[in-house]
């Protein structure tokens, strides 16, 4: 590693003992050689980023939401920062009467509103826990969270009250107070009276605290503010303790980050608040918007509809999951293959040449301004026209989806890296960097991490081209999971936290994640197979809209589900004279057989060794989704999960293969 410019090494690597393996050197950003950020005075919670940015900004529109005139939506109605913080006060006092204070759980169940944000915010006031119940994960996830963290009040969007009721009676136990986003109907109000709780409307509960007053608790940096559950991909959801400390360091090296390239955040920033708030990604978006003054819009909660919130509210910082960038990258790519010659041709040239500008180093502003106001704009406007920072977290972006929006957004594009345990933000790519793509960046200032080497998989952390397990260490890190200090320690050595990521230093220091620890297994010839790896190629056939591989110790071969792209399907069956729906075309010999061979011609392309082949599909129409439990909320598969629901087409595709002269379709 020669380079290593946005990184400078603070300790030494340290060679393998008896008990673990290698560790490469410990490397910091070189944006901050320090392990914390200087202390701000006044600073020390997340009640506190919100209380300075009220004194700082008290008219300034923070929560925004689209007012619904004659069935039809409108312009998005806003409340300033102080209004919000009023409403604040009266939600905390009501909490307070009601006899709940410092480290008290309380729970928040729903989609992203202003309510659910003021509803925290209370919580950060008063010392207590804030806890997320899921608002895709179901009754089951709810009623666990609800127990095993014992929440004793719940706020819940009026939609999700029949939903929450499912957990009960054994919630019960704890939870002994219900506040509604809106309106109670009797029913509900009759049927937790029998559990022996109380529900309120928002707007009975406010009245609750109306003529009292309370005095605000001190508060420290190493208090736990919020306990998020991770959906996990097996088991059950893990209580992650995360403190004022952990969500204030991060946010202070974002801000180095962003100053670092000229584009930090600032007063006049508005954001789309779509992600779900129960997700740490999102959180430490939000409270950096509040930290600075900035605007945040609400979405409608119909994905269908995103794009004309996007248009309406005109963000100027836009986070995404790549779940998203993949649908904008295939809506863009299908419009641009039926625009005709003239338009395919135009579009082809400007990409190519600012492509080119921008591989010889210059800013994507500079890269061709021309272009970027003929052609580019359209896309630009899609996105309201106005943002400048599109950041993709939760999952790996494709190098090809990444590269193409680079050129066309007229944005910077940034990967960042993190998990909940290290409050989502461990390493984020740079804007105006070349050699950033296809990684997640350096390190966040004021975040340690080096590599562990793995030697059964061939990762060797002291190679000249470092690869191991990533390992994080720093006041971002998690403080343990709740009640679970047997995870804990699985994951904790040290003080390093050990990620299951694979990664790879780059020359310059940026770090390419490659793997999953545990996404390995063994084919019967004895063949490692890292899975996600393989899944990341196989997606770039332009047939192939997701796919899952699987393998076993006891087969000699991977077999995969596969869910096709839609518009790339019908175009072939088109072709092919093909008559039948995409339901049909999934079922059929002719398509399987298709798919097949452009997995085999991308296997070559890649120079995949033999048995990383694919050598039988199935082809579901129905994209692997939540509501069968296949994906957790950040979109990652849930590979147990996965192999329970397609065991027979798995065990039937293995017979077919190991049958004697079968086809594999």
């Amino acid at each position: 590693m020669a380079e290593k410019r946005l990184i400078v090494e603070v300790e030494k690597a340290t060679e393998a003992t008896e008990e673990r393996p290698s560790m490469g050197p410990v490397y910091r950003s070189v944006f901050c050689n320090d392990p914390i950020p200087p202390s701000v005075e006044g600073l020390d919670t997340c009640w506190d980023i919100f209380r300075m940015s009220v004194e700082k900004y008290p008219t300034n529109p923070m929560l925004g939401v689209r007012e619904i005139v004659d069935g039809k939506p409108g312009n998005f109605k806003w409340q300033t920062y102080k209004e919000v913080y009023d409403m604040v006060v009266k939600v905390g006092n009501s909490i307070r009467a009601c006899g709940y204070g410092e480290g008290v759980k309380c729970g928040i169940y729903g989609a992203n509103s202003p309510k659910w944000i003021m509803s925290m915010e209370a919580c950060n006031a008063h010392g207590l826990f804030c806890v997320p119940l899921y608002d895709s994960l179901g009754a089951g996830a709810v009623e666990f969270i609800i127990s095993h963290a014992e929440v004793s009040i719940a706020f819940v969007e009026e939609k999700k009250i029949p939903e929450l009721l499912k957990a009960f009676p054994n919630a019960a136990n704890y939870v002994k107070t219900i506040v509604s986003f809106g309106d109670v109907t009797p029913e509900q109000k009759q049927e937790v009276e029998k559990f022996g709780l109380t529900m309120y409307s928002w707007d009975d509960f406010l009245k609750v605290g109306h003529d009292q007053t309370f005095e605000l608790p001190v508060k420290k940096k190493s208090d736990v503010c919020t306990i998020m559950y991770t959906s996990g991909t097996t088991g059950d959801p893990k209580g992650v303790l995360i403190s004022n400390e952990s969500i204030i360091t991060l946010l202070a090296g974002i801000h180095k980050v962003l100053k670092s390239c000229n584009e930090k955040l600032n007063d006049k920033d508005v954001y789309l608040s779509y992600l779900p708030l129960a997700h740490i990604f999102d959180r430490v978006i939000e409270e950096a918007m509040i930290m600075h003054g900035a605007s945040i819009g609400f979405w409608r909660g119909d994905v269908k509809l995103l794009l004309e919130d996007i248009a309406e509210l005109k963000p100027t910082i836009f986070v995404a999951v790549p779940r998203v960038l993949d649908r904008v990258y295939n809506g863009l790519t299908q419009k641009i293959s039926t625009g005709g010659f003239i338009k395919q041709t135009v579009f082809n040239f400007a990409y190519s040449y600012k492509l080119s500008n921008i591989s010889k180093g210059k800013s994507h502003e500079d890269a061709s301004p021309l272009f970027d106001r003929i052609v580019f704009n359209k896309v630009k406007q899609a996105l309201g026209g106005r943002v400048r920072i599109i950041l993709s977290g939760a999952a790996p972006l494709s190098k090809h989806v990444e590269g193409f929006l680079r050129v066309v957004t007229c944005a910077h594009i940034l990967q960042g890296y993190g998990l909940t345990e290290t409050c989502a933000g461990t390493f984020v790519s740079l804007p105006n960097e070349k050699d950033m793509l296809g990684t997640v960046g350096p390190p966040v200032p004021f975040v340690d991490v080096c590599l562990e080497s793995i030697p059964e998989m061939g990762y060797d952390a002291l190679a000249s081209t470092p690869s191991g397990e990533i390992c994080v260490r720093g006041k971002t890190v998690f403080t343990g999971y709740h009640k679970r200090e047997d995870l804990t320690k699985e994951v904790m050595t040290n003080g390093w936290f050990h990620t299951g990521d694979i990664g790879e230093w780059q020359p310059n220091g940026a770090m390419k994640i490659v793997d999953r620890k545990k996404n390995i297994f063994k084919l019967s010839q004895g063949e490692y197979v890292a899975v996600e790896h393989l899944e990341n190629i196989y997606v770039q056939a332009s047939v192939v809209e997701s796919i899952w591989i699987y393998g076993n110790s006891f087969e000699s071969y991977l077999v995969a589900i596969v869910n096709l792209h839609k518009p790339t399907t019908e175009q072939w069956a088109e072709e092919n004279n093909i008559t039948a729906d995409f339901d049909s075309l999934c079922g059929d010999s002719r398509t399987k057989t298709y798919v097949i061979g452009e997995l085999v011609k991308i296997a070559k392309d890649k120079k995949l060794k033999g048995f990383e082949f694919i050598k039988a599909v199935h082809l579901d129409p129905v994209p692997f989704d939540m509501e069968r439990g296949l994906m957790t909320p950040t979109f990652k598969k849930k590979r147990p999960e996965l192999l329970k629901y397609y065991q027979n087409t798995i065990d039937e595709m293995y017979k077919t293969l190991n049958t004697p002269n079968k086809s594999n379709a």
